[in-house]
């Protein structure tokens, strides 16, 4: 079987346990073939926990799942050294949950700024440094931060810097009628301890051998050009229309641009493709853009949100050739 195989049964295996959340399933699936990290934000109950869940289990993989609380400490995420008088080195590390392969940090906005920066570094580099040690990741990695959009009292919102190094920005929303008629049944059928076909787990290497195909999507130079103007877009509006330039603040980082690339080669990837197409582009900028733009006052005052604000520059930005 191959890579391209392995990974569509995965998505076959997710969507059979979480109904109604196929963009949901493609995008956490795709974030791990980019080797980034997602933040999932929707109203409680809408499968964000579950999804994770979900994937561990049908991945040979490592899970910890982290709750963020007001009382959390930096510490608690990363791990600390222990002193061990009997030992000759005396002082020993021990990993927090952060040493895993997927991890869940769960409702990320409920603990400070000081904590939700213990993540930085292992979301960016692949490391922890502890006590001027720095010790390495697993080369299967990927944080999955959840917030709920409507508990905003008792929450810290996430610094840009942090905000920045999530590959994904994506958005759940309630499933229609006919998918919540299939939750019932599945809930039903799994409380009454239906019998379920054990099978195996997919092996990490799979994603691995996933991410090295991935690396040779071909991309035009037009590609290229495509998403260096749709960022440009986000940091100079004013050459393309009043009403952007009224509405961004802040545009978008380096780190947009290499998220859109890397985002729109798996995306092709994940599509049977060989070579990146502008609907490969777009299918993922939204994800990809709307968590690092900064909206004016203006914008905010009328009601005007990311997502919109990308569809415009969608219609401004033409594809080259």
């Amino acid at each position: 079987m191959s890579a391209l195989e392995s990974i569509q049964e995965l998505k076959s295996r997710m969507s059979a346990s979480i109904i109604g959340q196929d963009q949901l399933i493609d995008r956490i699936i795709l974030v791990l073939l980019a080797d980034g990290n997602m933040l999932l934000e929707g109203l409680p109950g809408l499968a964000k926990t579950r999804a994770i869940k979900t994937l561990s289990k049908e991945l040979d993989c490592g899970l910890s799942r982290i709750q963020f609380t007001p009382d959390l400490l930096p510490s608690d995420i990363t791990g600390t050294e222990i002193y061990q008088p009997e030992l000759e080195e005396k002082f020993i590390f021990q990993q927090g949950p952060i040493f895993s392969n997927l991890i869940l940090a769960d409702e990320i906005n409920r603990s400070p700024a000081k904590v939700q920066s213990a993540l930085l570094e292992a979301m960016e580099e692949r490391q922890v440094s502890v006590a001027g040690k720095t010790y390495q990741m697993e080369p299967l990695f990927m944080v999955m931060a959840t917030q709920n959009p409507v508990e905003q009292e008792g929450t810290y919102p996430l610094p840009e810097a942090q905000m920045d190094r999530f590959l994904m920005h994506v958005i759940i929303s309630y499933p229609d009628d006919a998918s919540e008629l299939e939750i019932l049944r599945l809930n039903r059928s799994e409380q009454m301890n239906a019998a379920n076909e054990k099978k195996d787990k997919i092996s990490p290497e799979v994603i691995l051998a996933a991410r090295k195909e991935i690396a040779d999507i071909k991309i035009s130079e037009n590609m290229e050009r495509y998403i260096v103007d749709l960022v440009s877009a986000t940091r100079y509006p004013e050459k393309y229309s009043e009403e952007l330039n009224q509405w961004i603040d802040f545009g978008a980082s380096p780190r947009g641009t290499i998220a859109l690339d890397r985002s729109s080669r798996t995306h092709a990837w994940m599509s049977g493709r060989d070579t990146v197409t502008p609907d490969d582009v777009r299918a993922v900028m939204h994800d990809c853009l709307r968590h690092r733009l900064i909206l004016s006052y203006e914008a905010n005052a009328d009601g005007v949100d990311a997502d919109q604000v990308l569809d415009e520059i969608l219609k401004q930005v033409a594809v080259i050739g």
